[in-house]
């Protein structure tokens, strides 16, 4: 009896094994896709196109003259993939890998995923987008991929701009474009939003979601661009938040040049700027309320050889309290002046490779309200020497 339950045990063992071996999947196997399994027909529209986004750069940091660091920095690097499922329905994935990777708790999905969206194009006017897509502000340095910014305003830098929900596109003519979303106005719980979490007399809210109208137009054989939008969200219960911005770009043969208008209102800071001013010892801190920023950003960019392109940039921005709270008392406590320029050299014609050479100066000004609360923001500037490669994958 032993021997015939051993040799029952040893047969199970061996057959377990060779399935743990055996592929889910085998190269030799013609294993439909879901399109093809709920059209019943091959799918022959289905594309993909993945490239490693590379941003690394040296360094020299200062502060008020007085060297920091000089360090090595992997500033930015992404994968991304683009296709088309088939010729209705398209794709994107983005994920960076220097941003945190534990997901969070409203929309369930690591920070480090930036796109994650489906697009159903009912025509060639109209499409609907749902999954975690980028909120649809307007304004150039907002909307250009990341990858081409040296350094940000502050604005789009603290910005919750990677969003999950749905939005929708109306192409009116060739040159007008309509956007309508709904997504959430934040991916995690209050206290991953607000830099000392709620504060303690408001009250969570059940809608955190903000809407967005966004307008795109073309004009002079598309030399000039408007991207202008306009938001409106809960954060709390009555705390609400509202963003107005514009971009209005100039693009034609060698020469770039744009001007963006950024204006934010919220009811508690989701920024964390002027939050974090406060440099008193304090038992309980509190995130500010009723804030306000507003950035104005001008840049040209002139491509003065096939090899060569230059840039000037330059950013005026201030924080201000529209209504007193706690510690904080109304008025502005902050204006930022940024100055940039910067060299590329792009060493290959018709390739994404550059090589960058960058100076930024940035001024901070803090005014009475900020001084009140033994506010310090000191002046800075960086000179960074650095490379940047989109490389196509396939």
């Amino acid at each position: 009896m032993k021997r015939h339950v051993f040799l029952l045990v040893t047969l199970f063992t061996m057959s377990t094994v060779a399935a743990q071996q055996q592929p889910i999947i085998s190269p030799k196997d013609s294993v439909p896709s879901v399109i093809e399994r709920i059209t019943g027909k091959e799918n022959k529209g289905f594309s993909a196109h993945m490239n490693l986004q590379l941003y690394t750069s040296c360094a020299a940091s200062f502060t008020e003259n007085e060297l920091d660091e000089v360090a090595f920095k992997l500033n930015r690097f992404k994968l991304e993939i683009i296709g088309n499922i088939n010729r209705k329905f398209s794709y994107h994935f983005r994920q960076s890998f220097n941003k945190y990777s534990n997901p969070f708790a409203l929309d369930n999905l690591s920070s480090s995923v930036e796109y994650a969206y489906l697009t159903y194009h009912l025509s060639d006017r109209f499409s609907i987008t749902a999954g975690k897509q980028f909120l649809m502000l307007g304004g150039y340095e907002y909307y250009v991929n990341p990858i081409k910014v040296r350094e940000f305003s502050e604005f789009n830098n603290y910005v919750n701009c990677f969003l999950a929900g749905v939005s929708a596109t109306w192409n009116v003519t060739p040159t007008q474009e309509l956007n309508f979303q709904i997504v959430n106005n934040r991916n995690g719980g209050d206290a991953d939003t607000y830099l000392h979490g709620l504060p303690t007399d408001v009250e969570a809210t059940k809608v955190p979601l903000i809407s967005t109208i966004n307008w795109n137009s073309y004009y002079l054989d598309k030399a000039i661009q408007l991207r202008y939008a306009a938001s409106w969200g809960q954060q709390a219960k009555g705390r609400n938040i509202m963003y107005l911005t514009a971009g209005n770009v100039y693009e034609k043969g060698p020469w770039i040049a744009y001007m963006d208008f950024m204006y934010s209102r919220q009811g508690i800071d989701n920024k964390g700027i002027i939050s974090a001013l406060p440099r008193m010892d304090l038992e309980d801190p509190q995130t500010a309320q009723h804030t306000e920023y507003f950035t104005t950003i001008a840049n040209v960019d002139y491509r003065f050889h096939p090899n060569w392109n230059a840039y000037l940039k330059g950013i005026y921005e201030s924080g201000k309290i529209y209504k007193a709270n706690g510690i904080f008392e109304k008025g502005t406590y902050r204006r930022t002046w940024c100055g940039q320029v910067c060299v590329e050299y792009y060493p290959m014609r018709n390739s994404e490779l550059l090589i960058f050479l960058h100076y930024q100066y940035k001024r901070n000004k803090l005014l009475k309200p900020a001084r009140n609360l033994d506010a310090i923001d000191p002046n800075t500037q960086r000179i960074s020497l650095g490379l940047v490669y989109s490389i196509p994958v396939f």
